[in-house]
């Protein structure tokens, strides 16, 4: 049995996210193609979506435009009281007879980002990276740390980190 089949689209844009306040996305711009399967009371939900957020480096913190192009699903079923009976499936109370999809796109949005965001190699602001370099400490795993292309880092250098190196040595 096939079901009673809808389609919806929906545009998020910066003011979405901005009023949705949440903190990992705060500007963005995401097509969402929704089809909704009607079944003996059951509402399946598939999501798609599609475009770029704009999320901090976790390296520099200056912003880089992350593409999305991710699918979600959601289930909905009418029940007594409202439940979600796991990560898919949500029970919403027969009496209020609708659910507000807002949280959940956001939701689908952040988790179609990686845990880890940084800019593509050579792209990070080298102000930063030459700043982050000068005080991280040397290791044998340092490949994931950028060299900056410039002599800038014996420029910027803290004459207070030369006195705590001098306390070490003696």
């Amino acid at each position: 049995m096939q079901g009673d089949v809808q389609q919806y689209e929906y545009f998020l844009d910066t003011q979405y996210f901005l009023n949705i306040e949440g903190e990992d996305v705060q500007k963005g711009k995401v097509k969402v193609t929704l089809v909704v399967t009607k079944r003996k009371g059951i509402y399946e939900m598939n999501f798609h979506l599609v475009g770029m957020v704009v999320i901090p480096c976790d390296r520099c913190l200056d912003d880089i435009d992350f593409p999305i192009d991710s699918t979600a699903r959601l289930i909905v079923k009418f029940g007594k009281d409202y439940a979600e009976e796991s990560d898919e499936i949500i029970v919403i109370p027969e009496s209020e007879g609708s659910v507000n999809l807002a949280w959940f796109l956001y939701e689908f949005v952040v988790l179609a980002i990686p845990i880890k965001h940084v800019h593509a190699h050579g792209k990070c602001n080298r102000h930063m990276t030459a700043k982050l370099h000068k005080h991280t400490p040397k290791t044998d795993d340092d490949n994931e740390l950028e060299e900056p292309e410039n002599d800038d880092v014996e420029h910027m250098a803290d004459p207070r980190w030369d006195a705590l190196k001098n306390f070490k040595e003696e």
